[in-house]
């Protein structure tokens, strides 16, 4: 059954001194797809200031924004309000044959290389081997998934947004967006194209109506065998009506919610609050 959710996400950031100038990119608008409708979206900053929206070249909604009187404290406020519901699943499986073709890997390029983040040693080449051995390719997605999902540990704080799938191999330990690097690396190391998801994830299946909820980001993946299907390494789950969707990119860095560089104090501490509501 669709939900409608109404999402309220606020980063803080608080600066040790004065700021003279930032210069910032804020993606946190929730696209409009095949199983999601945006029905409205508001961007507010503090100190207050114009924004440009456009997309970008993975499709997600950028509002870029900078200030330019000094100021200690920035805030940006994202409020949205989401029709959610499972998303469409279609399209014929194919094999490693097709996947191995140059059609294919040309076609995916992008989503089939390394970066600073989606990494590969021995160890998770090795890894991905098993997972892939004597599986059609979307079984691996899914022994991928339910691999991850069981055999490493949600812990909060034990990695940061530059630790690398190899990292995450061996400690196995971190948070949504390591699962995703590392399932995004085991199955680039097969030769299945897979790209990392940024949004929502509402926290409780059967939320009150009404009752907001406390959240977070979230990151999930998507694997090509035929078609784009999503994958929720972190949970387990299928990914579904609970999720919203932001952007779509090879790694975190094509979708971060917030980045930019500034002009002033050195040192800086960010604080990220996100509200869930669903209303219908």
């Amino acid at each position: 059954m669709p939900w409608r959710m109404r999402i309220r996400h606020r980063t803080t950031m608080q600066y040790s001194g004065t700021v003279h100038a930032s210069y910032n990119e804020v993606r946190i608008t929730p696209r409009t797809l095949d199983g999601q409708l945006t029905i409205a979206h508001h961007v507010e900053v503090t100190p207050t200031t114009t924004l440009y929206s456009y997309v970008d070249a993975w499709q997600t909604i950028v509002n870029a924004f900078d200030v330019q009187q000094a100021h200690e404290t920035l805030v940006v406020t994202g409020t949205s309000l989401v029709d959610s519901a499972d998303p469409v699943r279609g399209g014929d499986e194919v094999g490693w044959d097709v996947l191995a073709s140059d059609a294919v890997r040309d076609r995916f390029c992008e989503y089939l290389s390394l970066s600073s983040r989606i990494t590969g040693t021995p160890e998770l080449l090795d890894a991905a081997h098993d997972l892939r051995d004597a599986r059609s390719p979307s079984d691996a997605v899914a022994a991928t998934v339910e691999w991850i999902q069981s055999a490493f540990e949600y812990q909060p704080g034990a990695t940061t947004v530059a630790t690398t799938a190899d990292e995450v191999l061996r400690a196995r330990r971190g948070v949504c967006q390591d699962f995703a690097h590392l399932a995004i690396a085991l199955l680039r190391a097969m030769g299945i194209p897979a790209r990392y998801v940024s949004g929502y994830l509402h926290p409780v299946p059967d939320a009150e109506l009404g009752r907001p909820y406390a959240g977070e980001s979230h990151a999930w993946i998507e694997a090509w065998t035929g078609a784009w299907r999503p994958a929720d390494p972190t949970t387990g789950v299928a990914v579904g009506e609970r999720h919203v969707l932001i952007g779509r990119g090879r790694d975190y860095a094509d979708v971060a919610p917030l980045k930019g560089i500034y002009h002033g104090a050195a040192s800086q501490s960010v604080d990220v609050e996100v509200e869930l509501q669903r209303v219908s």
